[in-house]
């Protein structure tokens, strides 16, 4: 099975020791962010565990730990976009994480490693032009440490609604502009672009739209071929494969202002106040009528030998 840790918070960030100390303790619990009552209880362990999937603004601080994720198949998607404090208030400096994403990938291997330049906003100051210098520049700094690039125009969620008023809707022009000269950069520095739930409409510039996060993505991570059970996302738009996620909302101390996992800084920072490494949940602890129940987990790889494998 595949284990995902970043669609609610960045463990890899504000969490990592946590992380840590889950995977030496072999199992981790998650409460249903729907009913806070029932609690799913994953075995962490590669017998059954055939990769761990995160997304991060910062992986730094899993990098004392990467010993510890040897055993299992990885893929790491950083996000690293051209925002400054006034959006993005607590990540850290981009030049750095563009040196920080290299080592990872060279860790891990490029085949495991993906940048992600998104959401795009646009505004008086981060304008199609800005964005295109931006996009530009990071492209050359990563060139040869992936092959992907994953982009998407801010979503107006209603908590992004709600903590970034001043956002507006990118217009589908500006999309279309944008999508093809970036598929343009990305092609010349070696990478695929890859729109994340945008639709097919820059598949006409060289785009891939089957997905950000897919299962062929995870078999050329892993060098293996899955077999895995259906599985139908939150979002009709999105074709990854994004099941068992080991977060929480309300716990991602970035708190960039587009963030749609958020509802409120003061929310956030009450929640994080409430992390203690050395428990099995994320946030808190086992609570009183709590109705735990264990995965049903296996593993999904195929042990028929492929062309693919050779």
């Amino acid at each position: 099975m595949i284990i995902n840790t970043g669609q609610r918070t960045d463990i890899p960030a504000f969490y990592a020791p946590w992380l840590a100390r889950r995977l030496e303790e072999g199992y981790v619990c998650v409460r249903n962010p729907f009913n806070d009552r029932q609690v799913t209880r994953y075995r962490l362990d590669p017998s059954v565990v055939d990769a761990i999937g995160f997304c991060s603004k910062n992986p730094e601080p899993m990098f004392p730990y990467m010993d510890l994720l040897e055993p299992y198949g990885q893929y790491w998607y950083v996000t690293i976009t051209p925002y400054g404090r006034d959006i993005e208030p607590f990540v850290p400096d981009k030049h750095h994480l563009l040196e920080v994403f290299r080592a990872l990938s060279e860790r891990v291997g490029v085949s495991s490693t993906g940048w992600r330049y998104d959401p795009i906003i646009l505004t008086d100051l981060y304008t199609a032009e800005y964005h295109l210098q931006a996009f530009e520049k990071m492209a050359a700094a990563l060139e040869g440490a992936t092959r992907t690039v994953v982009i998407s125009f801010i979503d107006l969620y209603k908590k992004v609604r709600r903590n970034f008023p001043e956002a507006r809707e990118v217009k589908k022009e500006d999309r279309l502009l944008l999508g093809k000269a970036m598929a343009s950069i990305a092609a010349a520095h070696g990478m695929t672009l890859r729109p994340c739930a945008e639709g097919d409409e820059l598949a006409a510039f060289g785009a891939d739209c089957s997905g950000c996060m897919t299962i062929p993505m995870y078999e050329e991570a892993i060098g293996c071929r899955l077999r895995v059970p259906a599985f139908k996302g939150a979002r009709a738009e999105c074709a990854c494969y994004l099941a068992a996620d080991i977060g929480a909302y309300d716990s991602c101390r970035h708190l960039c202002s587009y963030c749609y996992a958020n509802a409120d800084r003061d929310k956030v920072l009450a929640r994080a106040g409430r992390h203690d490494p050395a428990s099995p949940f994320l946030i808190g602890h086992a609570r009183e009528g709590d109705q735990v129940h264990e995965a049903l987990q296996k593993s999904w790889k195929d042990p028929q030998m492929h062309l693919f494998d050779l």
